[in-house]
């Protein structure tokens, strides 16, 4: 059941006005073309997860937004409402790659506060700050823990945390939660989306996982196959707070089978080229 008589869960928010927009970006790496005419916009407090078949270009978008590449001249980049290059961005945006790359001599705290030390935040007002936080993320009395120390799950948690307490409206998280079994990945979820409402930063997710997708998302971009542009935007109007059981309800298997299809046809197409590319 979606609705609950006792919890009025509110619906999917109208989208917000956009915090970065790209429009008409293209990225070529030697004789690759990795994007090609990639327009997308991500609206500020907005939570867009974004999916497509392997090789689409959907990590590139992130080091692009990210500030790590420049994209081909022609197209364009607005952040809070201004043209910028992709290197104005860097340092603007918080980004987690897919690795946690925590330091294994750091303990959780200090592995915390890295991005803040970077940036000149005295030593001790950022292990304060990272302290105050440590319960919200679980993390409670785990401080001195060192990553080898830690599960998969608690070692995502203190990168999170890290991107966190870097303070930015805009997150990335790139497939944070892929090298989880099942159900700690479905425990992160949950737990992401109710620090997320809390904070309410902007995030933009990629994910391989199309439920993962529908379920955090207020919206789900769909990627073609390389070279990479925007195949499909869903919206996903699904109440708020999303209930573990949502991924059963009618409503989220039609997206799902929405979403399934444009994939597997971008999927297909990739296939065949490789196929002829092979000839």
């Amino acid at each position: 059941m979606l609705r609950h008589q006792d919890d009025a869960p509110a619906p999917a928010p109208e989208p917000a006005a956009p915090l970065i927009e790209l429009r008409g970006i293209d990225k070529t790496f030697g004789t690759v073309k990795a994007l090609s005419g990639l327009s997308a916009r991500v609206g500020r407090g907005e939570f867009v997860t974004v999916v497509g078949p392997s090789g689409c270009g959907k990590s590139t978008l992130f080091n692009i937004v990210a500030g790590l590449e420049e994209p081909d001249p022609g197209g364009a980049l607005r952040f809070e409402g201004r043209s910028c290059h992709a290197a104005d961005l860097l340092g603007r945006v918080s980004f987690m790659p897919q690795r946690d790359l925590l330091l294994p001599w750091r303990n959780v705290i200090d592995n915390a506060i890295l991005a803040l030390e970077i940036e000149g935040r005295p030593r001790k007002e950022a292990r304060a700050e990272a302290m105050r936080m440590l319960p919200e993320f679980g993390l409670a009395g785990f401080e001195a823990q060192y990553p080898h120390q830690l599960s998969g799950g608690m070692r995502q948690r203190v990168a999170l945390m890290r991107t966190f307490l870097f303070e930015r409206d805009l997150m990335l998280l790139d497939e944070p939660f892929g090298a989880l079994d099942a159900l700690t990945r479905a425990l992160m979820q949950r737990w992401l989306l109710d620090v997320w409402q809390r904070h309410r930063r902007t995030i933009l997710f990629i994910t391989h996982d199309v439920d993962e997708a529908i379920f955090l998302g207020d919206r789900v971009l769909v990627m073609t196959a390389r070279p990479g542009a925007l195949k499909l935007e869903q919206r996903i109007d699904l109440p708020r707070p999303r209930r573990p059981d949502l991924v059963t309800a009618p409503e989220f298997i039609r997206l799902k089978r929405t979403l399934l299809e444009a994939i597997e046809e971008e999927s297909l197409k990739s296939f065949q080229v490789a196929q002829e590319n092979a000839r």
